[in-house]
């Protein structure tokens, strides 16, 4: 039996990167590829990193669906938001932009939610019931809600304002590092951040991701919570999974509507 085959692609401030993904068992069918984000960073030329990136795949690929991540919030294919890409982005519709460039349907959605639902079918999350939140820790704090393992988009919850300050400016990996916080230390701000969205959401699993997540035995064990938190098992290849697995299901939805 052939293998169902999707390709996802993450836009990362520094780097696009896209893999050909096993819909089946999430794993990647060949090695990343990894392009410099072109800077500025417009919906355009990322578009044209997009299309050759999905190039270099398309033989394996077939007509199998592709799913891009961006760091923002995405409503209806529309961009609202823009982190680290150009503010340009803002209002472009750009799963119509993408879907004219490389001549084939594309579902683009929010990075974090991409990863929180690779984690959901194929990590850490895999076959957990009731409410997950996934957070990945990094420059910022992106964060992805599931309920039975269904995706409730675009949460945000990084800039919940915890004690006058926007959470990810205290508590993001990047804090850590700029401010030259001990574990200790970082771990009293991720306290009282995971404290306060425990209060709010009673989540049944707290997953944590980022890069910041391969040291996840510096700080996990000194955080005191309800829920149990763990590290994401993932890593750098969530957001090109959970890209691949949004596109496959979307394209299934149109295909079932058709029919």
């Amino acid at each position: 039996m052939t293998a169902r085959i999707g390709l996802g692609v993450d836009v990362g401030g520094s780097g696009i990167k896209g893999a050909t993904v096993d819909l089946e068992t999430g794993e990647l069918t060949r090695d990343r590829l990894r392009i410099e984000t072109p800077q500025p960073a417009t919906p355009e030329a990322v578009a044209e990193v997009i299309l050759q990136v999905a190039s270099s795949f398309v033989d394996e690929l077939g007509d199998g669906p592709v799913g891009v991540t961006i760091p923002g919030v995405v409503t209806g294919g529309v961009v609202r938001t823009a982190a680290n890409i150009d503010p340009s982005w803002i209002g472009t519709d750009i799963d119509a932009v993408l879907t004219e460039r490389l001549s084939r349907p594309v579902r683009v959605v929010n990075d974090a939610d991409a990863a929180g639902v690779a984690e959901a079918r194929f990590g850490a999350a895999r076959d957990t019931a009731g409410l997950v939140l996934v957070t990945t820790l990094g420059t910022g704090i992106g964060s992805a809600l599931l309920f039975n393992g269904q995706l409730v988009p675009n949460s945000e919850l990084g800039h919940l304002e915890i004690d006058g300050h926007d959470a990810e400016s205290r508590a993001a990996s990047s804090a850590r590092e700029a401010e030259g916080l001990t574990w200790e230390e970082w771990a009293v701000r991720l306290q009282r951040y995971y404290g306060v969205i425990e209060d709010l959401l009673w989540p049944s699993l707290i997953v944590v991701g980022g890069g910041v997540s391969k040291k996840a035995d510096k700080f996990l064990p000194l955080l005191h919570l309800r829920a149990p938190i763990v590290a994401a098992t993932l890593r750098n290849q969530a957001g090109i999974v959970g890209a691949a697995v949004l596109a496959a299901e979307e394209q299934a939805a149109a295909a079932a509507t058709c029919s």
